[in-house]
């Protein structure tokens, strides 16, 4: 018996709880009534939560971690926490023409008390924090499919009750072992699909707060709890745009389930001219009309917002981005978008191929209905169509209920991700399925449980189950692993995505990090083989070429990316060093100008610019050229050092030594501008200082042959020949082969058979 109850919505009449109560009978054969309290179905589901992606937690930054967090001077205490307001997920300025607009202030500061909490990037605390997440958001998740499949009755006390712990909990554990999970977890950046998710479930249990009373005219809405459930809707938005749908699911909460509004019998009565429309009368009563306005009030303040922010409009993606975009022909585009969902859905129901990346021909467009792949459409809207029907015209109000929240949290969160209301930047994406995720689990376990009672083999539905569990517990284990390194997460893909340029490119661009270039060249080979309009492998490609003197491919590689793409600046940088190398000078000249066109802030072009200017002995251009590096980055310490030695070897010992000077006390750490500054110094004779720079260069860089080469010819003109003699001789021992060197030496040691002959 319930004492006291405060009934809202389907749930509150005395038959949905005994329906209630029967479906969760029949799940009675996989979870014995012992761990059925909520603090005991917590706790198991946050541990298993937990130990499925634990293997992570001492993995590396890996794919886009390293542009949304090593690259990003967001996370550094250097850029003020107010510019966090201003630019993109990525560290870029929100109104530049080159910012993808993804607006995620709160997930950048979460990563900024991790860099300083941290001490630096280290990346086990940011791990860990993803884990913890993930676990947090599971055991939430047992109170938000407690609310699903139970519905919302109260005791007096106005606590909720759990009508449904074995559904609650089957359904938390399918969440929490899903291994499509694991990019958002795994990976670093997948934190603001973690933080999205956690706001949007306590914008939406918020909003089941709204309901705890009741009067005699209906149920009475608290406007502080909808007041805060958009608020946290506009929380779970600023760590991910796609926060914002929480106020269409909440409304479909509102509108089907408290306000029980009966679809097919409103259709009905409209078809027939029914003018009672007694329903409508509920949305005077009940306030219905009320909380959808504040909804629809706070949901288009929100975009009006999001919108001002964005600055120049939606961003620009591009082909490789997403093909079905870019298709000719609605008929086309229709199709592969609805291609894109059926694959989506498989990856829920079987979720063993993962990548993580599915663009660059790693789905073929669908271009003929002849294409077997429609057969997928078909069947995804034939059991979609299935279950909406079920939905909305089932005489069982507890049915209708779980499959209409059960479809809006698998259709409402996807949205923006759908292409239907703007071009998005991938073709599929596991971690846009963390939230729809939960429609699914939803749908599985109600599935479970119509088996459990229309069948007497329940003890195969409960290892069919069980077996569900412990698979994919271990494919959340295998992937986490697969997640801890570039090379393993890379070289994982190629099984699933072969036709993946971009499989290919990260391969090869990890390969030449660690030095192994001929097997980079391979895979970047392949990847402009599949995409032959990759302009990024075409620029790594013709870099690796140009470093290995085959000059003449890498320039025609280089020339055919910049053809491709007219302002892709780092390949015309590229272009003009090989032209360079090539002696063509004026074309070298023309290249980086036209780098510079494209990317107005581009130091390193106008440190390689400087040098070509040095080259041709137009000394006033390239210390011109270096010293725009300098003012564009002013720890440029190659831009620095070029400046002081051209001016060392061009008699301006004064100039050299302020530029010098200047440089330190930018890069007061560099121990190549100590060296450079106290070759000047000694020249100058300001022998004490250039020894105390050399001294602490050496310190800096102990193994540097140069360095004490150049102190003991500083000693040498110093007349301390002792000392002289002793850092010649640790020179000629860290590079016997240095002819200068060994020149030096030899006068020393002849100055010296000198000096002791005389002495005799």
């Amino acid at each position: 018996m319930i004492p006291n109850q405060h009934n809202a919505g389907a749930g509150g009449h005395q038959p949905a709880v005994f329906r209630m109560a029967v479906l969760d009978t029949d799940l009675d054969h996989i979870f014995p009534s012992s761990v059925l309290p909520p603090l005991w179905a917590k706790l198991v589901v946050g541990l298993v939560a937990i130990v499925c992606f634990a293997r992570s937690y001492d993995g590396d930054f890996v794919f886009d971690d390293s542009e949304a967090i090593v690259n990003n001077k967001d996370l550094q205490a250097e850029t003020p926490l107010g510019d966090l307001w201003h630019h993109d997920f990525w560290g870029s300025r929100l109104s530049s023409n080159t910012s993808h607009k993804s607006y995620r202030p709160l997930t950048v500061l979460t990563f900024r008390i991790n860099y300083y909490l941290s001490g630096g990037f280290h990346p086990v605390g940011f791990h860990v924090v993803n884990i913890l997440l993930h676990g947090g958001i599971s055991v939430l998740m047992v109170d938000v499919f407690s609310v699903l499949f139970g519905g919302l009755q109260y005791t007096s006390k106005g606590r909720r009750l759990h009508l449904a712990p074995r559904a609650s909990l089957l359904a938390a554990l399918l969440f929490a072992v899903h291994p499509v999970h694991t990019e958002c977890v795994a990976g670093v950046v997948g934190r603001a699909d973690l933080l999205c998710a956690l706001f949007f479930l306590l914008s939406f249990l918020g909003y089941c707060k709204a309901f705890r009373e009741s009067n005699k005219e209906g149920t009475y809405s608290s406007t502080f709890w909808v007041l805060l459930s958009i608020f946290l809707g506009a929380v779970s938005m600023l760590c991910k745009e796609q926060g914002i749908t929480v106020l269409g699911l909440n409304a479909v909460f509102d509108i089907l389930v408290i306000g029980k509004f009966n679809v097919l019998e409103i259709v009905q009565k409209v078809l027939h001219k029914d003018k009672s429309l007694e329903s409508l009368g509920m949305l005077r009563n009940g306030g219905l009309l009320f909380r959808m306005t504040l909804l629809t009030s706070g949901g288009a303040g929100m975009l009006y917002v999001r919108w001002r922010i964005m600055g120049t409009g939606p961003p620009a993606f591009t082909e490789v981005d997403n093909p079905a975009s870019f298709a000719d022909g609605m008929l086309v585009r229709a199709v592969n978008y609805n291609y894109y969902y059926s694959l989506n859905a498989w990856l829920l129901l079987c979720p063993w191929w993962l990548c993580f990346d599915w663009s660059m021909g790693c789905i073929p467009l669908i271009k003929s209905v002849s294409d077997w792949r429609v057969i997928a459409l078909a069947a995804l809207w034939f059991c979609l169509i299935g279950l909406i029907c079920q939905a909305l015209c089932s005489e069982d109000g507890h049915k209708r209920r779980i499959l209409t929240l059960g479809l809006g949290f698998l259709v409402i969160p996807f949205l923006p991700a759908s292409n239907l209301f703007f071009r998005v930047g991938f073709v599929v994406a596991e971690r846009v399925l963390y939230l729809p995720s939960v429609g699914y689990c939803v749908l599985l376990t109600f599935g479970f449980g119509a088996l459990s009672k229309h069948t007497k083999k329940k003890k195969l539905i409960a290892a069919v189950v069980l077996g569900i569990l412990l698979i994919n517990m271990l494919r959340c284990v295998v992937r986490s692993g697969q997640w801890r390194s570039e090379e393993q997460l890379f070289r994982s893909a190629l099984s699933v995505c072969p036709l993946n340029a971009k499989v290919h490119y990260n391969i090869g661009k990890n390969l030449a990090d660690k030095g192994n270039q001929t097997a980079a060249i391979r895979y970047y080979r392949e990847a402009v083989r599949l995409n032959p309009k990759y302009v990024h492998a075409m620029n790594n490609l013709g870099n690796i070429l140009k470093e290995r003197n085959e000059l003449q491919e890498a320039e025609e590689l280089l020339s055919l990316a910049v053809r491709i793409q007219p302002d892709f600046a780092a390949a015309w940088m590229n272009l003009g060093i090989v032209q360079n190398s090539l002696k063509r000078f004026e074309a070298a000249e023309q290249s980086y100008r036209m780098a510079i066109k494209h990317r107005r802030k581009y130091p390193d072009c106008y440190y390689n610019l400087g040098r070509l200017y040095a080259d041709l002995n137009r000394h006033v251009d390239a210390l011109n050229a270096w010293r725009n590096a300098t003012m564009l980055k002013p720890e440029h310490s190659l831009a620095w050092n070029n400046m002081i030695i051209l001016l060392d070897n061009t008699g301006n010992l004064a100039q050299a030594e302020a530029v010098g000077r200047e440089a330190l006390e930018l890069i007061p750490n560099d121990h190549s501008l100590m060296f450079s500054l106290a070759n000047v110094l000694g020249k100058s004779q300001k022998y004490k200082e250039s020894e105390a720079l050399f001294l602490k260069a050496i310190k800096a860089n102990p193994n540097a042959a140069s360095y004490h080469g150049n102190l003991a010819v500083l000693y040498h003109r110093w007349g301390h020949l002792d000392l002289a003699k002793k850092h010649y001789e640790i020179s000629l021992q860290l590079d016997p082969m240095a002819s200068g060197t060994k020149e030096n030496y030899g006068l020393l040691r002849r100055k010296l058979e000198l000096m002791q002959k005389k002495d005799v």
